[in-house]
C-alpha cells in the first residue's frame, strides 16, 4: 500500500519540478531590453493609432450577447428533455417533468419580458 503513494509522490515531484524548471528556463532565456519606437506601440502593424484605446462601449451589447447564451442554453436544456419525456411518462412522471419544464421557460420569460422592458433588446 505505501508503495502506490511512494509512485505518485514521485510523479507529483516529477511535476513539480518540471514546471519550476520551465519556468526558471523561460525567465532566464528571455530577452532582456527595452521596448523602445514602433516597439512600445500598441500595434506593430505599422498603422498610428488613432484615439485613446480606452474607450468605453455601451454595456447594452453585454447584456444582449449575455441574453443570447441564456437562451442558447435554454435550447440545449430542452432537446435533451424532450427525448427523455416519454421516458419519463412511461414511468408514470410525464405530467411532472411537463410541468417542471413550462416553469423553466416561465422563468425565462419573465427574464426576456424584463429585458425587453428595460429597453436592453434595441440596438441603438
Amino acid at each position: 500500500m505505501q508503495n502506490n503513494y511512494a509512485y505518485i509522490a514521485l510523479f507529483a515531484t516529477i511535476g513539480v519540478a518540471f514546471t519550476v524548471a520551465t519556468m526558471w528556463v523561460s525567465w532566464v532565456i528571455r530577452p532582456t531590453h527595452k521596448r523602445t519606437g514602433s516597439k512600445a506601440e500598441p500595434y506593430e502593424c505599422g498603422e498610428l493609432p488613432i484615439g485613446n484605446a480606452w474607450r468605453q462601449f455601451k454595456a447594452g451589447y453585454y447584456i444582449f450577447a449575455l441574453l443570447f447564451v441564456v437562451f442558447d442554453v435554454e435550447v440545449a436544456f430542452i432537446f435533451p428533455w424532450a427525448r427523455v419525456l416519454r421516458d419519463m411518462k412511461s414511468a408514470g412522471l410525464g405530467l411532472f417533468a411537463f410541468f417542471e419544464m413550462m416553469v423553466f421557460i416561465a422563468i425565462l420569460l419573465v427574464g426576456l419580458a424584463y429585458a425587453w422592458r428595460k429597453g436592453v433588446l434595441k440596438w441603438d
